[in-house]
């Protein structure tokens, strides 16, 4: 990577004229840029015509954002995405903007804003985003975070309007328009922009905001179910791509599955959806293995837990436990085949107005049962199961379902008791029972110690029960031996990008 500091000739102090009329100043601890370098940079630039593209989720966006003025009617409602962070020293990490955010407008840009302010007419959106640092500007070549001679151009007020269908604003002109409106009128929601949240005083509403739209946020849209379906699809692409390539992640270790699976998300989406889960052996007990610096050796499992972000930034999140080398051995099938049957008595809860634990709770039935079947849980599942006991939880550690969206556990903020309340369609859960066996747990057979294995898929609740949006990924353990011989029987080098 170039420096970040552009270079420029010390100034000539003893030049005649005043050291301002041959220089521009850029900033504190920059050097000064000539000003025949400046004019040399700032003109002869071809203007182009914004585009006339519009972003296809502008329409639900500005539906989603009348929904939540009603909610608030009356109220002004702010709505940061956050800032670009730095990763060490002058080089910042990858922007992704708020969820809640995008959610509302569709906008990917940095620092910008969104403000919902009631009006004569109706709740009136503004959009307020920096000017671009374009060719009339010296931060066009002398700004390495936002000029776009260093990152390349974004959407500025113009742009911005036209792609996103919103009414837009210069971001310098927040604070004044936000000094203009009562402070006790004010909504933020809080912790993406520091000086956002310094522009206006808290509220005691700024809490109910932030769940509110948290809540809105449950129940998926059409778009958002097929942008969901989208990221899920180009997910399954990755985990062929991670079974073509196992054979030479052995002896190479997990960071080759944890690439090859995340070059499938950079090609296919805009990222990965959270960082890759790639298990291997005993490191699949261990529930948010992400190293990926362990071994992949024949006889084990690999347990794969990942998801493509697609590029509206909606991910996935599946999980497959296969074996290493296209077999399970009697002891791997045998616990595969529990954690699949606890799976399939979840899924098959899922529909609207049954409560949220419904898939939770029947896996978790199968798996008690299991393990007392097994001889490691030593009491009845019934005793087992009990609020006051649940010693199976040393085995399976984790619930079973969690909200899928923007986020990969989306929805955070909601109230627990709309959040674990009934599923209504439109809901998106994940359904992901899993048993773990500590490599060096004494309750457990020894031919089990050190085995792990998760099954997860992304459930979709229609309206008169449920569909499985990441079916096309196999599960059974003859289906997932059958997927991997015929993947490897294409070729093991050939990724089919």
């Amino acid at each position: 990577m170039s420096d970040t500091t552009p270079t420029a000739p010390e100034p000539d102090v003893s030049a005649e004229r005043p050291i301002s009329e041959n220089w521009v100043w850029v900033g504190p601890h920059r050097p000064p840029v000539p000003r025949l370098l400046f004019e040399h940079m700032t003109s002869n630039w071809e203007i182009a015509e914004p585009s006339r593209e519009v972003h296809p989720a502008a329409t639900v966006a500005a539906e989603r954002r009348g929904r939540l003025a009603e909610r608030f009617a009356g109220k002004t409602l702010v709505v940061p995405t956050g800032n670009p962070k730095v990763r060490a020293n002058d080089t910042d990490y990858r922007f992704r903007a708020g969820s809640d955010f995008f959610y509302l407008t569709g906008c990917v840009e940095p620092d910008a804003v969104l403000v919902i302010a009631p009006s004569s007419s109706g709740p009136r959106a503004t959009l307020y985003v920096p000017e671009r640092r374009d060719h009339q500007t010296h931060e066009f070549f002398t700004d390495a975070r936002y000029g776009e001679l260093w990152v390349g151009p974004r959407r500025g007020v113009t742009e911005a309007a036209l792609y996103y269908e919103i009414d837009t604003a210069p971001l310098e002109h927040l604070e004044k328009d936000l000094a203009s409106v009562a402070a006790t009128d004010v909504l933020t929601l809080r912790g993406f922009d520091a000086a956002v949240d310094a522009l206006v005083a808290p509220s005691g509403e700024d809490g109910t905001f932030a769940t509110a739209l948290a809540e809105q946020r449950l129940v998926k849209d059409d778009f958002e179910v097929a942008q969901l379906q989208l990221a899920i699809d180009y997910t399954v692409k990755a985990f062929e791509d991670v079974v073509r390539a196992l054979p030479s992640a052995e002896g190479r270790g997990e960071r080759v599955i944890e690439g090859i699976f995340n070059l499938r998300a950079r090609v296919e989406g805009n990222d990965v959806g959270y960082d890759t889960i790639a298990a291997s052996g005993s490191n699949a007990t261990i529930l948010h293995w992400t190293r990926n610096d362990g071994a992949v050796r024949r006889g084990e499992m690999l347990l794969l837990d990942a998801g493509v972000e697609c590029h509206n930034l909606y991910t996935a999140d599946v999980t497959r436990t296969m074996p290493v080398n296209g077999t399970f051995s009697p002891a791997q099938r045998r616990i595969y085949e529990l954690v699949l049957a606890a799976q399939e008595a979840g899924l098959a809860t899922v529909k609207p107005g049954v409560p949220f634990m419904a898939p939770n709770d029947a896996a978790m039935k199968v798996l008690a049962q299991g393990l007392f079947d097994l001889g490691i849980l030593t009491e009845e599942p019934a005793t087992a199961l009990r609020r006051d006991r649940q010693l199976y939880r040393r085995y399976t550690l984790h619930g079973v379902s969690h909200m899928l969206g923007i986020d990969v556990h989306d929805c955070a903020n909601a109230r627990n008791e709309t959040y674990h309340g009934d599923l209504r369609e439109g809901y998106v859960l994940t359904v992901e029972p899993g048993l773990y066996f500590q490599a060096n747990d004494l309750t457990v057979p020894e031919e089990y110690r050190g085995i792990g294995v998760r099954i997860e898929d992304d459930v979709l609740v229609t309206a008169t029960g449920s569909r499985n949006l990441s079916a096309a990924l196999p599960r059974g353990a003859d289906e997932v031996e059958a997927w991997m011989a015929a993947i490897w029987a294409q070729g093991p080098t050939d990724l089919g990008f």
